[in-house]
């Protein structure tokens, strides 16, 4: 959406380009919109988008006039024209789709809930009709038993959706059906870690021919119609697919046969119960789709993906609260966890590495909350990273520097930063000779070597005995004869015990941790050493001095781009303070409207050792480093 706005005492007019379903306005230079201006209060007003509809929020003390309306700090408005705004001495108006559009995603918004409740009414007759048991996932193989679900459905479809009023309804899930096929067929590189070997349970097997030839051919004329060309890239074309279907659907869900829609809907229909029965319900389509990288289950009415770094909601829903809790029940039993009233939280993973929290009642209020954070369908190397923009060519061949000369590394950064994305890559540069032990609380590192030894912890079982933490596989890993230990996260009391281990020989080592800057790197590690033995902050100091070689800090920018903001080396303990002393390597500068990462021009102390070994070459680095400041 674009928004254009001017000062009444400037004749030029200026625009913004805005993203999201949230839009900032005000004096404050991180807002969407920045007003410069000493009237303007520091977030003046938000643009909220919901059910396709944007409404506008007041919220400094003056108050912002929408056409011939004044609003004040917390009264709202729903802007359905291009109405101007006012906010003293700026005026607004917001290029939005025209009336008609936002009607029509209001209404598949309404037809999506009834859709919901549907497949919700057919799912409860299922279970009244069928042995739908909690052991019903062991049938996803038996043939029979999907044939005889498939037919059931068929019935109690017949009377629930295929009715002669129901047409608008069987038109909307119809496009839900043709929308799913083309999703499924460009996904085809994708690897969401659901399938197993063999058929996968979500294979219709009541597929009429004729009517698949007929799906095959729409979905090709919609392809025609998203402007799709054969040499499209399977992103592009779920990109495409995700972005453009809805708009194309309007002139074709109409002039297709009725029995045909009626074969999409069922078709449809089909597979969402399937996937309650033997997956992940609604989360199966959103963990295909490569473009997302992160699912957020509020409650049941509310499912967020996270896409391009931009916070959405999915339009999708659970039919029940039974039905996410299941769901729950089966991701953590696949990695020998459990989840219950007892202990009504846990932090599990997907088949393929995918990070996922739960938690229920009683912790849960309004209902159980699902968070999972995908792996990418490949692994991400640092090539990839440099394209992204999240470091230079120069800084990624210095950290290539530094882990071949066995330096001991710890990345910092907040949640969602890309850490365990570093963390992998800087693995890459080990050498294949070297003995690798990791450690974590749910396995998700890929490393890409032959010699690995992979641990995870382990949680106590119903008698509350077994528990091993991340502390106990640290230790643990100390006699397994390691060239580098490899810790997903520092969180507990487990950071002495990996300080410890870098200060005996296992240099090299990694690990990631949470914190805003390297100077709070410092302090979180006190507070962590703390929990794990009563030190003085002297012994501490001398700790991290000696075990610490290089921090490198990690920072999520508004627009969702992951970069890295500062490398520091950790030089050791100052004689005359008892500080931590730390020198900034590379710092984030802003140059315009870009921030890159460029050295300081200092030297790290063991510049010698890397120039000595061959690992790194100064002449060629800075050489490098100043051809991509001048770019």
């Amino acid at each position: 959406m674009k928004i254009w706005f001017n000062n009444v005492i400037d004749t030029e007019r200026n625009s913004a380009d805005v993203v999201g379903n949230r839009v900032r306005i005000g004096r404050n230079p991180d807002n969407d919109v920045v007003l410069d201006s000493p009237f303007i209060a520091g977030e003046a007003a938000v643009l909220y988008k919901r059910n396709g509809v944007w409404e506008l929020v007041a919220l400094g003390i003056n108050g912002v006039k929408l056409g011939d309306r004044r609003l004040y700090n917390g009264d709202r408005c729903e802007i359905r024209t291009n109405q101007s705004i006012g906010l003293f001495p700026f005026t607004l108006s917001l290029d939005l789709p025209h009336t008609v559009e936002l009607d029509r995603e209001a209404e598949r918004e309404e037809l999506d809930q009834t859709m919901s409740s549907v497949i919700g009414q057919i799912h409860l007759e299922l279970l009244q009709r069928m042995n739908l048991t909690a052991d019903s996932a062991g049938q996803r193989d038996n043939e029979e038993y999907l044939l005889e679900l498939e037919r059931t459905i068929d019935k109690i479809a017949a009377n629930r959706l295929l009715q002669k009023d129901q047409k608008p309804l069987v038109t909307h899930t119809a496009g839900h059906g043709l929308r799913d096929h083309m999703l499924a067929h460009a996904a085809t590189e994708t690897n969401s870690g659901l399938t197993d070997s063999g058929r996968h349970w979500s294979e219709i097997l009541t597929i009429v021919p004729d009517r698949e030839q007929e799906l095959a051919s729409t979905a090709q004329y919609m392809e025609g119609l998203l402007e799709i060309s054969k040499g499209t890239t399977d992103k592009k074309r779920l990109d495409a697919v995700d972005a453009g279907f809805w708009a194309s659907w309007e002139a074709v869900g109409d002039r297709l046969h009725s029995e045909f829609r009626q074969y999409l809907a069922l078709r449809y229909l089909k597979k969402e119960i399937k996937n309650i029965v033997f997956g992940y319900g609604p989360l199966e389509d959103l963990l295909r789709l490569p473009s997302v990288s992160e699912i957020m289950v509020v409650d049941r009415e509310h499912v967020y993906i996270e896409r391009n770094g931009v916070l959405e909601n999915s339009g999708k829903r659970f039919i029940s609260d039974e039905v996410i809790e299941t769901i729950i029940q089966r991701i953590v039993a696949r990695v020998s966890r459990r989840i219950d009233k007892s202990q009504p939280l846990v932090d599990a993973r997907l088949s393929d590495g995918s990070r996922v929290n739960a938690v229920i009642a009683p912790l849960a209020v309004s209902g159980p909350t699902l968070t999972i954070r995908k792996f990418p369908y490949r692994k991400i190397l640092i090539d990839d990273l440099v394209a992204f923009g999240a470091l230079t060519r120069t800084v990624a061949e210095f950290l290539r520097a530094i882990v071949l000369g066995r330096r001991n590394i710890l990345i910092s950064g907040g949640t969602g930063t890309g850490k365990t994305t570093l963390l992998n890559c800087l693995s890459d540069f080990i050498p294949d000779e070297e003995r690798i032990v990791t450690v974590e609380d749910t396995a998700e590192l890929q490393l890409a070597k032959e010699h690995v030894v992979r641990m995870e912890t382990k949680e106590a079982n119903v008698e509350g005995a077994g528990a091993y933490s991340i502390r106990d596989l640290v230790r643990n890993a100390l006699r397994m004869r390691p060239d580098r230990i490899v810790v997903g996260e520092c969180r507990g009391p487990e950071a002495l015990d990996m300080l410890q281990a870098m200060n005996t020989g296992h240099d090299g080592s990694l690990t990631t941790i949470h914190a805003n800057t390297a100077a709070d790197v410092v302090r979180r590690l006190e507070v962590l050493v703390q929990m794990a033995a009563d030190l003085p902050a002297s012994s501490i100091h001398q700790q991290i001095g000696s075990a610490i070689d290089i921090i490198v800090q990690l920072k999520r920018m508004r627009d969702g781009r992951r970069i890295i903001s500062q490398i520091a080396e950790c030089i050791g303990v100052n004689e005359r303070t008892g500080a931590i002393e730390l020198r900034d390597l590379y710092l984030l500068e802003t140059s315009g409207d870009d921030q890159q990462l460029q050295p300081t021009g200092r030297l790290p102390t063991f510049v010698g050792d890397l120039i000595n070994t061959g690992m790194l070459n100064l002449d060629s680095f800075y050489h490098d480093a100043a051809q991509e400041a001048i770019s």
